[in-house]
């Protein structure tokens, strides 16, 4: 870290952004309009809203990918500039490389990043057990369940050791009961060891997980209100959902999220 940065500076901040897309045939799309967004460093973001309100794109402007239209994207105090390689991007999508293997799979960050082989094959097997797939580093990708496959993502990301971890409905195509273990999975994993924004279409998932909800409107999306989830950690997934508190966070955050779903 940069010595002269304070603590206080949040790892991400995002000041009245818009961002604007201009179609093949000319036509201008808002995807934000005037979106704000500070996230602490340590703090767990999630963001919900309607489909195709611009979830993702947010996102996208935090790794650079991106350029707002209007406004501001700043990472760790300074504006975003390219790829950072503090940031880690777990996609709905398995980014896996079929042709290798788990362990191959899982080393190839550290070595791409300048460790030495053994030193990147010691750390892979080390996360492997960590999620629980120190049996399973030379299998391939075909070979695993979905929720394995997921496994193999987070500790491709987490071996990284990123300072921000962005997810993009990571665990969407998981059938209910392996979804629910995978959100355990990475509260464990994660347990404040960096900022985390989180896009889903899942509320219940969304307050399970998170410090604070973000709740966007229909497109053009702008932010429409800020929950903040006061239910104490460490969390059980599976069990806080029956906390009599969890369900007056989803009843009210439900309440605002039907009438933008409704107009979108």
């Amino acid at each position: 870290m940069n010595p002269s940065m304070s603590r206080d500076t949040p790892a991400i901040e995002m000041r009245n952004v818009s961002c604007r897309f201009i179609s093949p045939d000319g036509k201008a799309t808002i995807a934000l309009r005037d979106f704000s967004m500070s996230v602490a460093r340590g703090e767990f973001v999630a963001i919900v809203g309607p489909t195709g309100c611009g979830k993702s794109t947010t996102l996208s402007m935090i790794t650079g990918l991106l350029k707002p239209t209007t406004g501001e994207v700043r990472v760790m105090g300074a504006p975003v500039d390219g790829i950072d390689p503090r940031i880690g991007f777990v996609f709905q999508a398995d980014a896996v490389f079929p042709w290798r293997s788990v362990l191959d799979n899982v080393a190839a960050g550290p070595l791409y990043r300048g460790r030495s082989k053994s030193a990147a094959y010691d750390e892979a097997n080390e996360w492997l057990r960590r999620v629980g797939l120190d049996k399973f580093g030379k299998h391939y990708p075909h070979q695993l369940s979905g929720g394995m496959r997921k496994r193999v993502a987070l500790a491709q990301t987490f071996i990284n050791r990123p300072e921000i971890l962005l997810m993009d409905e990571p665990f969407s195509a998981l059938d209910m009961q392996t979804r629910t273990l995978m959100q355990d999975e990475l509260l464990q994993l994660w347990a404040g060891a960096g900022s985390v924004v989180f896009v889903t279409h899942d509320l219940e998932e969304a307050i399970a997980l998170a410090d604070r909800v973000f709740v966007l409107t229909a497109r053009p999306a702008t932010l429409k209100k800020v929950y903040e989830i006061d239910l104490p950690r460490p969390r059980v997934t599976s069990e806080v959902r029956y906390d009599p508190r969890f369900i007056e966070i989803s009843r009210d955050i439900w309440h605002d999220l039907r009438e933008e779903v409704q107009i979108g």
